[in-house]
């Protein structure tokens, strides 16, 4: 059968179902419909056959039950317009789709993230709120979906955020909850993804979880008893490995969990004119407010430990590295650390309520300084004449807190020695 009977023979088939010979058939210039024997069921499709440097090849132009035959007669004169300019259809269709990749790639959760901020924060009350978005994502949200193509963000990455804090810290949680599910609103309505928001609560998460309000009050484990400090930092240092450099470090520095992991090298000063010192940007504290922390001679002789971990001179590495290269360590290091070390009853937060007690019940210092060294607001009369940093005054405290955890304290051993308030 020629060519010209073959398609007066394909003209009148509507139904493309009815054709179960494999093989090629030609059914306009250039378009071809392919049948292949597949293992269950025949496939057809539409192809393109062109000749370009002498060459002859086929171009896929979809599957026949997708594509109609008339959507089928225009893609095949578009790619014989590109034919015809000189260029490959096969390889213009391998360059956008690189570029898809390379697009979808760009538009990371984080980056997405960051636009939303830029977008929105000038309609937001004060600066204390932009740190506090930027802070509850970058400890939480950030190391689970920072890294992952905004469209690609489904309710398993959302639940692998929410779950670890949903039921230790619910507020935390539920306001986390709400500012995953608007950057991802926003990424919909910019065109980067598409589909229900694996975010939502109404309808959605609250089938998975249980609400804020049915939650039981969390009993937070009780800090360390500050005369014990000096015998558990002593078996702390019998630790190896990164963790327990970094629990040190929080202790020494009184600072909270996600300021320690997230710490960059860029953020620390050992030369400068007020060196030793950890600048905390504003992002990443709770009251969005830039943090000094003076830093005592144990927690520099840490650093200089950490150092030998360096990989790059970058300031952004991580102080304390993670399994995954350029990245710190994950939130949960140090918690785990404490079980293996069998103290389940204590928490790495629970310290900074450790040192606050021991300025407290052994030391002289006014309880302002103790405020400021815990990156505490400090309101009323209090608040307003307390100027600055006093950076010197509590580089004293923190060398004689460094220097308290650093002796275990005999049984009924009474404390005599009560520092100046400097």
């Amino acid at each position: 059968m020629d060519i010209a009977t073959r398609e007066r023979k394909l003209r009148p088939i509507n139904n493309l179902a009815m054709m179960k010979t494999p093989g090629v058939v030609r059914y306009a210039p250039g378009l071809y419909l392919q049948v292949r024997a597949g293992k269950h069921e025949f496939r057809r499709s539409w192809v393109f056959r062109y000749r370009l440097n002498g060459q002859s090849r086929w171009f896929g132009l979809g599957e026949a039950d997708l594509v109609s035959i008339a959507d089928a007669k225009e893609a095949a004169i578009a790619a014989r317009k590109v034919v015809k300019a000189g260029q490959d259809p096969i390889d213009m269709r391998r360059v956008e789709k690189a570029e898809q990749r390379a697009k979808a790639t760009l538009n990371t959760f984080r980056d997405v993230a960051l636009a939303y901020i830029a977008a929105h924060q000038d309609g937001w009350k004060n600066a204390k709120h932009k740190a506090q978005w930027h802070s509850t994502l970058e400890t939480h949200a950030f190391p689970v979906l920072g890294g992952l193509p905004v469209a690609s963000v489904d309710t398993g990455a959302v639940m692998r955020v929410l779950e670890p804090i949903w039921r230790a810290t619910p507020e935390t949680a539920s306001r986390l909850r709400g500012r995953i599910e608007s950057v991802l609103d926003y990424a919909t309505a910019r065109g980067w993804r598409t589909g229900e928001n694996p975010a939502r609560w109404k309808g959605h998460l609250d089938n998975l979880m249980p609400a804020r309000s049915k939650l039981a009050p969390v009993e937070h484990h009780a800090a360390l008893p500050w005369r014990e400090i000096g015998g558990f930092m002593a078996k702390l240092a019998e630790q190896d490995g990164v963790a327990p450099m970094a629990l040190r470090f929080a202790i020494l520095t009184a600072t909270r969990t996600s300021e320690t992991l997230n710490a960059t090298w860029g953020e620390i000063d050992l030369s400068g004119p007020d060196a030793p010192v950890w600048t905390i940007p504003a992002a990443r504290m709770k009251a969005g407010k830039e943090h000094r922390v003076p830093l005592s001679d144990g927690a520099v002789a840490i650093l200089r430990t950490a150092k030998m971990l360096r990989t790059t001179e970058k300031p952004d590495e991580p102080v304390f590295p993670g399994q995954k290269p350029g990245k710190g360590l994950s939130n949960m290091a140090m918690l785990m650390l404490l079980r293996r070390m069998g103290r389940e009853d204590l928490t790495t937060h629970g310290f900074r309520s450790t040192f606050r007690d021991w300025i407290a019940e052994s030391t002289a210092y006014p309880r302002e300084l103790a405020e400021s060294a815990l990156a505490h607001t400090v309101g009323g009369v209090e608040g307003a004449y307390q100027r600055g940093p006093m950076l010197e005054r509590r580089r004293k405290l923190m060398a004689d807190w460094a220097g308290f955890c650093a002796r275990p304290m005999a049984t009924g051993e009474i404390v005599a020695f009560r520092p100046a308030a400097g």
